[in-house]
């Protein structure tokens, strides 16, 4: 399996780490350690000598609660960071919804838009269908940041969210985007409850039968500490096991903050597989 991207190719054949980097003051985990260009770059260059092999730059917390940023503030954010971060030989993902930034970013030379709405807001799936080559991230939200938590979904999520993705791939499609440049992600978080969140992680191989990646965020997650206990500040050891089973259950890009960690237990998984090729993860 691969992942086209406007640079890359991404070979998915082995589980590849997305590194977070915040450029904001108010995400849920690190806002405000990298909130302007010259820390953003120096945590860029950490993460990849920590073994990322793509960066996710976002401009905009999505934490439930928060205000929206306006457009020039995000722009101000982010370009900066994203025309620096292209010259570091790696592909660079930009976290936004906003048709105006992913037009920005990728005329600035960014690889793959990674949209929490899916494309939803007016005129951003334009935007994808437009650029001949760039990855998209579809992922699922029910509701909006600022309530979604205040009444999360309904039901079996698995099938809703599956349900979902493809519609909005389908609509991808018919503008005449590329299957190999749409990637998935079930949104951990992002208007469930932990119990629905546990369920698609259980139940992750029915969202792959369409053949797109799965990209997964657990990093930190607030489930995680309902499971354990632990403070946002204490979850390094549940997210790596998080994206450890998620991996298992077919995912190709694991998008988290604690990049060193994540590396070395995948590092861990190939080193046993190697033993047992069989034990690999499901392919769609």
């Amino acid at each position: 399996m691969h992942w086209q991207t406007a640079r890359y190719r991404i070979d998915l054949a082995q589980p590849r780490v997305m590194g977070i980097v915040n450029v904001t003051p108010d995400s849920f985990s690190d806002g405000g350690r990298w909130d302007n260009t010259g820390a953003a770059l120096a945590h860029c260059e950490q993460l990849l000598a920590e073994g990322a092999d793509l960066l996710d730059i976002g401009g905009e917390s999505t934490r439930p609660g928060i205000a929206p940023v306006t457009l020039e503030e995000e722009l101000a954010r982010v370009l900066p960071v994203v025309r620096e971060a292209v010259r570091l030989d790696v592909p660079v993902s930009v976290d936004t919804y906003k048709p105006q930034v992913m037009r920005e970013v990728l005329d600035a030379g960014a690889d793959i838009v990674n949209d929490v709405w899916a494309l939803r807001q007016p005129g951003a799936a334009d935007v994808v269908a437009r650029h001949p080559t760039c990855g998209v991230c579809l992922m699922h939200m029910h509701g909006e940041p600022q309530t979604m938590q205040r009444s999360p979904m309904a039901g079996d999520a698995v099938p809703q969210v599956l349900a979902f993705l493809q519609e909005h791939t389908r609509s991808l499609l018919a503008l005449g985007v590329a299957a190999d440049r749409i990637a998935w992600d079930p949104g951990i978080g992002f208007g469930k409850s932990p119990e629905q969140n546990f369920a698609l992680l259980a139940r992750q191989e029915e969202l792959l039968a369409d053949g797109h990646p799965l990209l997964v965020g657990w990093s930190r997650k607030s489930s995680l500490g309902q499971v354990t206990g632990l403070g946002v500040d204490e979850r390094a050891v549940p997210s790596v096991a998080a994206a450890l089973l998620a991996v298992e259950r077919g995912a190709t890009i694991v998008r988290v903050h604690d990049v060193k960690e994540t590396v070395a237990a995948l590092k861990v998984r190939a080193a046993a597989i190697r033993m047992n090729p069989r034990q690999g993860s499901p392919t769609p």
